[in-house]
């Protein structure tokens, strides 16, 4: 019974489909099996030759190979019906691969002499075994899959491997709180540097001074030079570890607007970080843009430099970036080209009548835009304590949000088709009117009031003031607690949207249609895991909006998250660069950026991680279902 049994299967597999009968039953008669739970190495590098073939009945292996820097670099999984073993089987020297257990995995081991009597007597079997074992791996060094696999990109990537501590200044210079001006700058003129550190009389750093300052603060304005020169020091004084790598110095500059930052080792000063640190390391720098874009003065001259952001995708791939990092500097640089637009806006119209805060949702709202998207943008401003200023207030938002429109327009961000935006009235309201939205949507969970807290509950404040943003952020927390009937509603729309993966394990894609054979990134792969993380934060009362700091923020306050958060933040991160990639390659050959991916343009490496992607999508869907089966249809 088990002999046939493993008859039917190997009848199933190739090479061993290619073979008669007669053979085949020779074939099982001199098999053995082995079991090797899940994270068992089976074969390791370098260790004695493997003395079987091995043909994966159940489970799955992993296949890597360490580079001549000690790093383990996957090359390939395999699942049921793989084989593996074969090239230190013929070869008869070292294993040259590292083969590990990514499941609980059951094989049958075929001996080598019966694996040489088949590639001697069977050709298919031979063409078969040595195209899958040995072409594809034999010879390829690490740079050749260092260059072409997504998870890797390319050896230029210093800013995402490079300490700060590395780069930066080690000769500090101070001057004391009590220092003048002139003295301050006599200091930088002779150690010719561009930035000064303020001591207190401990001597540990409470300020910064750089060139700009003494041009800006003192010369522009006429100071007298004998003035202290804490007066004019920045604070706070922006700080980064010297363990830190160098993307997240990057990050703070663009954040603060600043090109000195000071670097700390163990509490203790240890230099400065210049932005011309960061550009002679990488050849060029996403603050370039920063500066670029802090320099205009009006759209005119905001929408050539707008348009260059989108080279910062190149670069950031180029040095092998995750798809996190990527986001977070395009979020910064487009947080600050609408900050700018909104400012030259402001100034045309003039200060307005009451306080206000410009926020943003959607995937600008979760800061997970890769390429300039639809505008989704919305005005809370500040209660009118008269009717006369509740009336200039509607007025002025009124213009200021079709001036704002028009000019993001020009900067590259087109109109979202459904009318999510300040220019249209229903989305420009008092802070008391967005929490009477908020209430009702959440009290009458209907079809429309779900799909508003879907667009809407991911809002986040990107300039103005943002105390009120917090107050509606306060006020969404308040009536979230003890919604089951709201969250239930919002389960049901999460878990109907369920990954595109067959009986066979196959990729279900589009049959028809201009998208025919293809996978849609985003529907089928962001969505799902975006909207199983926003329920759980909802659930939780986390204020994030970003998915990968949601899913961090709830790893210590939602069991099923604890559990599976390294999953689902790397689940995430795959998808998110195979679709930026994907995207890049687009634009590059002069197309029209989507979302859209043939699977089979992926390597088996690609494949096998979507597949566990979407594996991971189906398990939270199901704990899901489970927690609000009485609620979901």
């Amino acid at each position: 019974m088990i002999q046939d049994e493993i008859l039917q299967f190997l009848k199933k597999v190739p090479p061993f489909q290619f073979l008669d009968d007669q053979v085949l039953t020779m074939v099982v008669q001199n098999l053995s099996m082995e079991f090797y739970p899940k994270g068992a190495v089976i074969l390791k590098q370098d260790s004695p030759a493997s003395d079987t073939l091995k043909i994966i009945k159940k489970g799955g292996v992993k296949v890597s190979v360490k580079s001549k820097d000690g790093e383990d670099v996957v090359i390939d999984y395999r699942g049921e019906g793989d084989t593996f073993g074969l090239i230190s089987l013929m070869g008869k020297e070292r294993q040259k691969t590292t083969i590990v257990a990514v499941d609980d995995t059951i094989c049958y081991l075929l001996n080598k002499e019966t694996v040489y009597r088949l590639i001697d007597d069977h050709p298919p079997v031979t063409e078969y075994l040595l195209q899958s074992h040995f072409t594809k791996y034999i010879d390829k060094t690490y740079g050749e899959m260092h260059s072409k696999s997504l998870f890797y990109g390319s050896s230029d990537h210093l800013l995402f491997t490079t300490l700060i501590g590395d780069i930066a200044g080690k000769e500090v210079v101070t001057v004391p709180e009590s220092a003048s001006i002139q003295e301050a700058a006599r200091e930088m003129a002779k150690h010719r540097i561009s930035s000064i550190i303020i001591a207190d009389r401990n001597k540990l750093p409470t300020g910064i001074v750089t060139d700009r300052d003494l041009r800006e603060k003192v010369v522009a304005r006429g100071r007298d030079v004998s003035d202290p020169v804490k007066d004019i020091m920045n604070l706070p004084l922006i700080r980064v570890d010297a363990k830190d790598y160098c993307f997240e110095a990057v990050l703070k500059m663009i954040k603060h607007n600043i090109h000195h930052i000071v670097v700390i080792k163990d509490g203790a000063l240890r230099g400065v970080l210049t932005n011309h640190d960061l550009m002679m390391l990488q050849g060029t720098s996403p603050l370039s843009f920063a500066k670029d874009l802090e320099s205009q003065q009006t759209i005119e001259g905001l929408v050539p430099v707008s348009a260059k952001i989108n080279r910062v995708v190149g670069l950031l791939l180029k040095e092998g970036a995750r798809a996190g990092n990527i986001t977070k500097i395009l979020t910064e640089l487009n947080d600050r080209l609408v900050r700018k637009v909104l400012e030259i806006t402001e100034k045309k119209l003039g200060r307005p009548p009451v306080p206000y805060c410009w926020i943003a949702f959607g995937s600008e709202g979760r800061k997970e835009q890769t390429f300039k998207t639809d505008q989704d943008n919305a005005i809370i401003y500040e209660d009118a304590d008269t009717p006369a200023k509740e009336e200039a207030a509607k007025r002025y938002f009124a213009e200021f949000s079709t001036l704002a429109q028009d000019s993001l327009l020009r900067c590259g961000f087109p109109p979202c088709p459904a009318g999510y935006m300040a220019s249209n009235g229903k989305w420009r309201q008092p802070l008391g009117a967005w929490k009477r939205y908020f209430s009702s949507w959440v009290a009458e969970p209907t079809p429309d009031a779900i799909l508003h807290a879907l667009i809407f509950f991911d809002f986040r404040t990107v300039y103005g003031e943002i105390v009120i943003g917090e107050q509606l952020r306060e006020h969404l927390a308040g009536i979230l607690k003890d919604q089951k009937v709201f969250l239930g509603h919002l389960a049901n729309i999460t878990v109907q949207n369920r990954p595109p993966i067959g009986f066979f394990k196959t990729f279900v894609v589009e049959k028809t249609g201009e998208h025919k054979d293809q996978l849609n990134l985003k529907v089928k792969g962001i969505a799902p895991l975006v909207d199983i993380v926003r329920l759980f934060a909802l659930e939780k009362g986390v204020r994030e909006t970003s998915t990968l700091e949601r899913i961090e923020a709830l790893r210590s306050r939602h069991t099923v998250v604890a559990e599976f958060a390294d999953e689902l933040k790397q689940a995430f991160e795959f998808i998110m660069l195979l679709r930026i990639h994907n995207q890049f390659e687009q634009i590059e050959a002069g197309r029209f950026p989507d979302n859209f991916i043939n699977p089979s343009r992926l390597s088996n490496l690609e494949k096998r991680t979507i597949r566990e992607a979407f594996g991971l999508i189906t398990k939270m869907q199901d704990h899901i279902i489970e927690v609000y089966k009485h609620m979901i249809l």
